[in-house]
């Protein structure tokens, strides 16, 4: 799984029983930008961002990927 990009990195903060929990992290500056965490209600992973963070289009797409690959390798887990 892929956790380092361009601009930002993913970082594992806790393993839950069936989900963790990451910290999106600057690469400049070591800033939490926000977390990526199991939304119970909507069944899925979402990005939860921290107060006045701002994201650009390349931003979001390298998020979206890290979403899209924990929810593969979750519904890998349940075949």
């Amino acid at each position: 799984m892929q956790t380092e990009y361009q601009y930002i990195n993913f970082i594992k903060q806790e393993s839950k029983t069936k989900t963790d929990v990451f910290n999106i992290v600057s690469v400049s500056g070591r800033n939490i930008l926000g977390q990526i965490k199991w939304f119970g209600r909507w069944r899925q992973y979402c990005f939860f961002p921290s107060n006045k963070t701002i994201f650009n289009k390349g931003c979001l797409e390298d998020i979206n990927n890290f979403i899209t690959q924990l929810m593969d390798a979750r519904k890998g887990k349940k075949s």
